[in-house]
């Protein structure tokens, strides 16, 4: 029997987190195992039953949710931080990069998409809403040109098989979901991703996801 995810969703508007608990609870292979109004209790409850995967709002009261993403990639590294925002919170998509978070998603994102970021960032992939890919890349400096041509340079380094496999590592797919689309064992394609971000002198597979965007490896 498959393992179920365990999540924990972080969020001080109570409808929020009905809902958003609502939609995950409708996938047999995600339970959310705990909520938390604050980042403060985020943190904590992560430390507490150290859930795979935390969902965790932008604004809360005291400490916010990147603040929290960082503390809990500290304490518990092992579970995956995806950060909700909305539009009108993009600014901090930037900021949230080196927090460590493995996924961004908006608020307005269905039910399908919201499950799928869960299971994503749950299997060691990266998960951009499609909106949020764009606005990182639009916010970056205006010389878009230039930046392309860095970024097929460096994805030039790769073998065409790395550059394959950060393809599909930009569309957000799992090791698993890799390995599958390229007919690899999936600890083939865990060593594939550990030297791209090598070669790539990447932090996550959040700004190598970021990187396949540039270079054009993934649609826009």
């Amino acid at each position: 029997m498959p393992r179920v995810i365990r999540a924990l969703l972080a969020d001080d508007e109570p409808i929020v987190r009905v809902g958003v608990n609502a939609i995950l609870g409708s996938d047999e292979g995600i339970e959310v195992v705990a909520e938390a109004a604050d980042g403060a209790q985020a943190v904590e409850q992560a430390r507490r039953v150290r859930p795979d995967v935390a969902l965790l709002d932008v604004r809360m009261p005291g400490l916010d949710g990147l603040a929290a993403a960082s503390e809990i990639r500290r304490i518990v590294p092992e579970t995956a931080v995806i950060i909700l925002t909305t539009f009108g919170e993009s600014s901090y998509i930037q900021r949230a990069l080196t927090g460590g978070a493995s996924g961004f998603l908006l608020k307005t994102s269905g039910p399908r998409e919201l499950i799928s970021a869960v299971r994503a960032v749950a299997g060691g992939a990266a998960y951009l809403s499609p909106w949020v890919a764009k606005y990182v890349i639009s916010q970056m400096p205006n010389d878009r040109i230039s930046r392309a041509a860095r970024a097929r340079e460096r994805v030039a380094r790769l073998t065409g098989r790395e550059r394959d496999v950060l393809g599909l590592l930009g569309q957000g797919l799992s090791n698993a979901e890799i390995a599958a689309r390229l007919h690899l064992v999936e600890g083939t394609v865990k060593g594939y991703v550990s030297t791209i971000l090598q070669r790539l002198n990447v932090e996550n597979r959040v700004q190598a996801a970021i990187l396949a965007y540039e270079a054009g490896l993934v649609e826009r």
